[in-house]
């Protein structure tokens, strides 16, 4: 079997399951948000007479609404708040960043488990060869009450990268070569496995950033085998969960990763994407934020180029959570981001998601880490964003025009 039939079927109780079959699997955790859970499941909950199956599974993280910066939103985290105590919820993470880096870095991934998530980016998990998928508030209800959800078993499409990434060169520009060249539905809601020397090379942070967009690429989950790096992230001896050798997938992708040049996604999709030597555009802002483009890791990146270098556009800066900030400051990176200009922003989705008070005004271009540049998503929808890696915004930045890190770098 493949790495997604075997989680699928340890999560069905089966010793084994076939793409196509029809299973119920027992959920082993499951995420939501302050814009995806307590304010939605709360009024279903209570229309059903019925109680969460096990408070222990269910992790609520407050992101999309941090800070409060009006009266809804305000309203939207008092109902998480408020609701957490009532249903026994432990795990609550209010205002600590992104829900897809919080949930990992305090340990609740652990491989083999089957988990879901109230949010399009929750395939995250799987860089800790977790079955992690986003699932809507309806569905959501049903997994909350009964602990359970069916599924159709997935077929595996296979990214095997060879070599090693070239300087410059991280997670985030393979994903924007791969949704542009197989486009927003190129995982066929399939199982998304990315294997290869490459990808073994990839801490756990850059694994995460490959997971996190299997939702542009179309896919129902990514997946990397856990290993050695698992381990060490984690600070435990976990199980390692890898597929069969000759298991049979749907297609299995090739790549270079020496190949690979800095990717950039113009407006208004991630599957716009090209070489970063095809672009020079003008810019008004950078943006280095989301769960995709502001981890300890990507800040680090970014950090690289920026080093004794002044931002000639307005920079931004939102730590995806904050013990990463914190990590950040340790370090001396934070201070490197800070003295080239950038603006210290909070630490939640805030303009990745169109939510607060800082968001792109009309005719604005801009360059960000995040992973969607769709139409309006990030403000007025006059304004237009290009997608690319920490590097290549820091460079543009620095550049005042989209640049390639590489110079810069050397």
């Amino acid at each position: 079997m493949t790495l997604a039939q075997k989680l699928v079927a340890r999560a069905a109780g089966k010793p084994s399951v076939t793409p196509g079959e029809i299973v119920t699997c027992k959920v082993d955790l499951a995420m939501v948000h302050d814009s995806s859970g307590p304010r939605r499941l709360k009024p279903m909950l209570e229309r059903l007479g019925a109680r969460v199956w096990d408070p222990a599974k269910l992790v609520v993280i407050t992101d999309h609404y941090v800070p409060g910066y009006d009266e809804e939103s305000r309203k939207i985290l008092r109902i998480a708040r408020d609701w957490v105590k009532q249903a026994g919820v432990e795990r609550f993470h209010d205002a600590e960043g992104i829900c897809h880096v919080v949930l990992p870095e305090r340990g609740y991934l652990k491989p083999g488990m089957f988990a879901v998530g109230g949010d399009s980016h929750s395939p995250t998990g799987g860089a800790f060869a977790a079955y992690m998928f986003g699932v809507g508030a309806t569905e959501m209800l049903g997994v909350v009450v009964t602990g359970e959800i069916w599924l159709k078993v997935p077929h595996t499409i296979a990214m095997h990268f060879d070599g090693e990434l070239s300087p410059g060169v991280c997670a985030k520009d393979v994903m924007l070569l791969l949704i542009g060249r197989f486009g927003l539905d190129g995982g066929q809601y399939h199982a998304v496995e990315y294997r290869g020397p490459a990808i073994r090379r990839l801490g756990m942070q850059e694994r995460m950033t490959l997971c996190n967009m299997t939702a542009e690429l179309g896919g129902q989950t990514g997946l990397v085998a856990s290993d050695d790096v698992t381990r060490e992230y984690l600070n435990a001896d976990v199980e390692i969960w890898d597929g069969d050798a000759g298991a049979a997938v749907l297609a299995e992708h090739r790549f270079r990763a020496q190949d690979i040049p800095p990717q950039v996604a113009a407006p208004h999709s991630p599957a716009n994407s090209r070489p970063v030597s095809e672009f020079r555009e003008k810019l008004d802002l950078a943006y280095i934020g989301a769960c995709t483009g502001a981890k300890l890791a990507d800040m680090r990146m970014a950090a690289r180029v920026l080093k004794n270098r002044t931002s000639r556009v307005p920079l931004l800066l939102a730590p995806a959570s904050r013990r990463d900030q914190e990590t950040a400051e340790r370090e001396g990176t934070l201070k490197v981001l800070l003295d080239a200009g950038a603006e210290l922003l909070p630490t939640s989705c805030g303009m990745c998601a169109g939510y607060g008070d800082r968001l792109l005004a009309e005719n604005m271009i801009a360059i960000s880490t995040t992973a969607r540049n769709f139409k309006g998503r990030m403000g007025a929808a006059t304004a237009q964003v290009y997608l690319a890696s920490p590097y290549t915004v820091a460079a543009s930045a620095v550049a005042g025009r989209i640049a390639d890190p590489r110079e810069l770098l050397q």
